[in-house]
């Protein structure tokens, strides 16, 4: 009997630590729990996939063990210890046989394929960290952001020094410096362009390339924090989501919000894009797993999840857009249809009377 887990075609993290895999055609959540069960000092703080196949996830927990997990055998396989520096994670990334992690601190840890405790390559990143990405066409490159620690581009080919650093935006009109704090970063594909989200409810976009290390572009969205980021596909527009349950796509050519979407309960935890098709999932504090349509705003699926949700991973190996086919209704063959009517007993129709109206004398 094939696993459930062959059928989700999303992959959402809780903070109980249970791993919750979604089939969206048939609404289901299967949750899958390692041996040690759950515990919310175990809790998912980031997951990866940990194969170009997608037949393993990469989960790191509060507990500073990154599990691996999976999908064609639904469960748990593997487990190890990832310590150093302090904090949860803030990132999980795969590069070839290795492990990349990050925490709070600002320690990026590079580990090899064995158990071993020492790791093969350590950078430090400043901390204060809130979110490490790795480039998806360039896996060697990982982007770095965080309170009052600006995105950072390093190379673990050349891990002394980030190969960009950015600098901070001009005081405002009041010649007050502004604060720094980015939330999430994606890296723009197809460039090497980085789009950041912060606390103070910015979107910026940073260009490496150019000599410039200040923004390139910069606008602002709502009045919460800004919390998660996702990159439309194309990458001409992101979508943000706020600690208020505030979710918009805005366009990176004009700096202006596109279109919001409706729905939110809670603060976003999570978002990422379907790399071909204009779907965006999403996950937070709500405990609702939900999937919007890029283009006309409609709530696609939306499910319960009873835990709060921290990341998601979207499975790309699944069929989207088929539906399952309704079953066939029964065929009711007509001679066994008119031999039924014909046992049936004609009952007559009573005849209606009229209704005599009496005449009341003077």
């Amino acid at each position: 009997m094939a696993s459930p887990a062959r059928g989700s075609h999303v992959w959402v993290g809780a903070e109980t630590g249970a791993l919750k895999g979604v089939n969206l055609r048939k609404k289901q959540a299967t949750n899958y729990a390692s041996s040690s069960g759950l515990s919310r000092g175990g809790g998912v703080c980031a997951m990866c996939w940990g194969d170009p196949s997608e037949s393993e996830i990469l989960v790191g927990c509060l507990d500073r063990s990154v599990k691996l997990f999976s999908t064609e055998k639904g469960k748990f396989t593997e487990s190890r210890l990832c310590p150093g520096g302090d904090g949860p994670f803030c990132g999980l990334a795969v590069n070839g046989s290795a492990i990349i992690t990050c925490v709070e601190s600002g320690l990026i840890k590079v580990w090899r394929d064995d158990e071993t405790e020492d790791a093969q390559l350590e950078l430090a990143a400043g901390g204060g960290l809130c979110r490490m990405r790795q480039d998806p066409t360039r896996p060697q490159r990982l982007g770095t952001g965080g309170r009052e620690n600006s995105l950072k581009v390093w190379d673990l080919q050349r891990p002394r020094e980030p190969v960009f650093r950015a600098k901070n935006v001009r005081n405002d009109w009041l010649d007050l410096r502004v604060p720094v704090w980015d939330r999430d970063l994606q890296f723009l594909p197809g460039s090497e362009k980085v789009v950041t989200c912060t606390a103070h409810h910015q979107v910026r976009l940073y260009d490496p390339s150019s000599p410039q290390r200040r923004p390139v572009l910069e606008t602002t969205f709502g009045e919460a924090p800004l919390t998660a980021l996702a990159v439309v596909p194309g990458g001409a527009s992101v979508v943000v989501g706020s600690a208020r349950g505030d979710v918009a796509v805005i366009d990176l050519r004009q700096g202006r919000v596109l279109k919001c979407l409706k729905g939110f309960a809670g603060g976003v935890r999570g978002l990422q894009c379907h790399p071909t098709l204009p779907l965006v999932a999403s996950c937070g504090l709500d405990r609702f797993l939900r999937v919007h349509h890029l283009g006309d705003k409609r709530l696609r699926h939306k499910v319960y999840l009873k835990s709060r949700l921290t990341c998601l991973l979207l499975s790309t190996q699944r069929d989207w857009e088929a539906e399952e086919e309704p079953p066939p209704p029964p065929e009711v063959k007509e001679e066994e249809g008119d031999a039924l009517w014909d046992a049936l007993e004609t009952v007559p129709t009573p005849a209606k009377g009229g209704k005599k109206r009496k005449i009341l004398g003077p």
